[in-house]
């Protein structure tokens, strides 16, 4: 199908545009952007230098999708932000490109991106994430699919968002949330299992349960991580979610939300 263009857009001649894209007036796309079939981009974005946007995605006003890092170790080498299929970037969320230290800024599938939140460089978002409004990403953060972010979450750099879990707006982050997990209060500690979550994407209760006694074991035991953890590989069957929970804590260099 055609694309629709609005004539106040300024593209450059050698971006790539898909098919049945369409274009709001006042828009800016710098060369080296690939911009994939049926996106939407809203009026007054801008779409910088060596980004890539996949299929059905919407970019709304005034977002500004793959600006060189704010991080004074950059110095305008080539690096990237890649953006997959079907994502919605609302109202002025800034994403920013990658430094020498990954190459790239990386968002996967299905996320939605609310109005004023930022990712910053070399960060890496999977897949079917919710960031509510002015949740705010430091560098080199990671997010696990299905996450929720509250609005207004701050997350210091290199933190690990694990899947499944759910963080309470106006949370600071500074330590990595495990998988499957809800976290809330000041300062942010563990509050339980995402259980309500976890049953609406079809876990079953079994899987609950067994979620459920891996933390049990892990924060209410009074054994410290390490020792929990051992007790846990100890006792417990091995099974998917399991081992998932452990294999997150042992490569966590920053620890997990305390208790």
């Amino acid at each position: 199908m055609a694309n629709t263009i609005s004539p106040l857009a300024s593209i450059h001649p050698d971006a790539k545009i898909g098919n049945n894209v369409e274009i709001g007036p006042f828009v800016f796309i710098d060369r080296d952007v690939e911009i994939g079939d049926g996106t939407v981009i809203d009026a007054n974005a801008t779409i910088c230098r060596f980004t890539k946007i996949g299929k059905d995605c919407h970019v709304f006003p005034s977002a500004v999708i793959g600006a060189i890092p704010q991080d004074l170790k950059f110095h305008g080498e080539e690096t990237w932000t890649i953006i997959g299929d079907r994502n919605v970037m609302r109202e002025c969320c800034t994403i920013h490109r990658g430094t020498a230290s990954k190459g790239k800024t990386l968002i996967g599938n299905d996320n939605l991106i609310m109005a004023y939140c930022h990712v910053a460089h070399d960060c890496i978002l999977h897949n079917h994430i919710i960031m509510s409004n002015a949740t705010q990403l430091a560098g080199e953060v990671e997010v696990d699919d299905y996450a929720i972010l509250g609005g207004g979450t701050l997350v210091h750099q290199f933190t690990h968002i694990g899947a499944h879990c759910m963080i309470q707006g106006g949370s600071r982050i500074n330590k990595d949330i495990p998988p499957f997990v809800i976290v809330a209060r000041e300062p942010v500690v563990f509050c339980g299992i995402n259980s309500v979550g976890l049953n609406r994407r079809g876990f079953s209760i079994e899987r609950i349960h067994v979620i459920q006694d891996v933390y049990r074991q892990i924060y209410n035991s009074g054994l410290n991580v390490s020792q929990a953890v051992e007790q846990v590989e100890n006792s417990m069957e091995s099974t998917e979610d399991r081992d998932l929970i452990l294999h997150f804590i042992k490569s966590s260099p920053r620890g997990i939300v305390r208790a």
